[in-house]
């Protein structure tokens, strides 16, 4: 075999093995995930100033959108990415299914006193601001919820979790565990519904905290 021949070889073989050790790692990644009851998760979006090179955008905030169970409408899917990407131009931002009320607390920190959320406290897992979308929490105009992220981003250092719950909504305990609860408005909304609403709102502040014009005409 030639030289030329054997090099090719050797860096198709190289190749292989990268290949299979990234595959690996993807597989510990994903039984670490549903260990953990995330269901899915949204690539994680940088903020938009850093990625194009506008220079910093003032802060670290970063912000998890979460929700129970598994989509089962492709248009509410594609709505979620969507409101993703946009929201990404202002802060850091990430979508996760979680697999039930008690994953949402321990990723937060913030496991229930009662099992089984009590069981599902993590040793140093680190804390996180917890805020639910609650029929019977505080009512916000987009004004007043763009105020709550501004004042949140300049004042507190901890990630934000936006939590949608399932179609049974929260458990009192998880409102106890919560240092938030907004409701979203007097009328019932289905909860896949709820997250689409909840994005285009968080995506609705920060136009209006940044003068852009999406929110002018409204």
């Amino acid at each position: 075999m030639e030289d030329g021949e054997k090099a090719g070889t050797n860096r198709s073989e190289a190749c292989r093995e990268e290949d299979g050790a990234e595959e690996a790692q993807d597989d510990r990644s994903e039984k670490e995930e549903k260990e953990k009851g995330v269901a899915y998760r949204s690539r994680e979006f940088p903020p938009f100033e850093h990625r194009e090179g506008w220079g910093p955008s003032g802060s670290d905030m970063k912000i998890k959108i979460a929700w129970i169970g598994k989509t089962k409408e492709p248009a509410i899917q594609a709505l979620t990415e969507e409101y993703l990407k946009r929201i990404s131009r202002y802060v850091q931002v990430e979508g996760m299914a979680l697999r039930d009320e008690a994953a949402l607390l321990a990723m937060c920190g913030r496991a229930g006193k009662s099992p089984p959320l009590a069981r599902t406290a993590r040793s140093g897992a680190p804390k996180s601001t917890l805020v639910l979308m609650d029929s019977r929490g505080k009512e916000y105009s987009s004004e007043q919820f763009a105020r709550f992220l501004g004042d949140y981003q300049d004042r507190n250092p901890l990630p934000l979790i936006l939590a949608v719950g399932g179609a049974d909504g929260f458990s009192d305990e998880a409102r106890a565990a919560a240092q938030h609860t907004i409701s979203l408005g007097k009328m019932t909304l289905a909860h896949e519904l709820a997250r689409v609403v909840l994005l285009e709102q968080v995506y609705r502040a920060f136009t209006i905290l940044k003068g852009h014009p999406y929110h002018s005409g409204h």
